[in-house]
């Protein structure tokens, strides 16, 4: 039946052009923004992972960056202890020196006196953004102090979050296990009397002086009474001397297992940076295969859509003539 009052070919081919334009424009949208889930009404489930799964990334980012600045404060850490490392070798072999029968002691005193100011300077300055992991330290002189690094963030199966720390115990005054040069104050200030290099011998437990033993200072004292940073090799007898290469012995052996805790937690670091790195990247490919648009599909899909809108508009247009042709009956 043809009817001037409802075109029923009309209705279809409008209807039909109305879906092919909602069609385009989804198409159109995932071609602009290269995502086939940008919004929760194109798939919840797909949307709430993908957009916790980016906020989870950003945590990453942060870690990151915070393992970067841990990665800083262990690398100037361990440059420190190295180089002082270093020095205590020459106080060694200064001390080694002094042995021998007719060295004038006085002045192999005054290179140990500038080795030891230059100790000093390295425990000093080896600090990174305010944090010292080789002297200092509030209260380290009396009690151990833990310092942390930013290792990792996890959400478990029960979606908790959580901060992972690396932590590393700055110890000044436990004998067999300091790792400092000098321990800290209440106040963080460096302490001279403690650590590796500011103990006395009498309380490291790794070795064993003669009392008898006595070293002229300028305070006068027994060579177990003295530190490496006082020691004091100018009066000193022969025996007093192989008391004192002993004590320094003990303090190289204490500052290389301390650089080798650094560099075992500087390797970890950047074991961890590069997990952290590749962990990053399989979230955003694993985000990508939720909600990415495949472009090749979208693109012919696009094409293919223009075209049936086109003759969606041509069928629309057939459909409206058809009425016009009632007029040749009239005529």
């Amino acid at each position: 039946m043809t009817s001037i009052l409802t075109n029923i070919a009309a209705m279809s081919a409008l209807q039909t052009l109305r879906t092919i334009g909602t069609n385009m424009e989804t198409t159109q949208g995932r071609v602009s923004s290269g995502l086939r889930v940008g919004e929760a009404e194109d798939n919840a489930a797909y949307w709430s992972i993908a957009t916790t799964m980016r906020s989870d990334n950003m945590a990453l980012s942060a870690v990151q960056d915070a393992l970067g600045l841990g990665a800083a404060k262990v690398d100037t850490a361990y440059a420190g202890m190295e180089s002082a490392i270093e020095v205590v070798k020459e106080i060694k072999a200064k001390i080694v020196a002094a042995t021998e029968q007719g060295v004038d002691k006085a002045k192999i005193q005054e290179e140990i006196t500038q080795l030891q100011q230059q100790l000093l300077s390295v425990a000093q300055s080896a600090s990174f953004s305010g944090e010292n992991w080789i002297a200092g330290g509030v209260d380290t002189a009396t009690t151990p102090l833990g310092v942390t690094v930013v290792s990792g963030f996890v959400r478990d199966a029960n979606d908790n979050v959580s901060v992972k720390t690396t932590t590393y115990t700055l110890d000044a005054s436990t004998a067999g296990t300091m790792n400092v040069l000098f321990g800290g104050d209440a106040t963080g200030a460096i302490s001279l009397t403690t650590g590796i290099l500011g103990t006395v011998a009498s309380s490291w437990s790794t070795i064993d002086f003669d009392p008898s033993d006595v070293a002229i200072t300028a305070a006068g004292g027994a060579v177990a009474g003295m530190s490496i940073h006082t020691l004091n090799i100018t009066s000193l007898t022969a025996a007093e001397l192989d008391d004192a290469l002993t004590l320094v012995e003990a303090g190289l052996d204490a500052m290389t297992s301390a650089a080798a805790e650094l560099g075992s937690i500087s390797m970890r670091i950047g074991l961890q940076e590069d997990f952290v790195n590749k962990l990053s990247d399989s979230i955003d490919s694993g985000i990508g295969r939720l909600v990415d648009a495949d472009m090749n599909e979208e693109s012919t899909r696009l094409k293919a859509l223009q075209t049936q809108q086109q003759l969606a508009v041509q069928s629309l247009s057939i459909a409206n003539s058809n009425s016009e042709n009632i007029l040749q009956l009239f005529r």
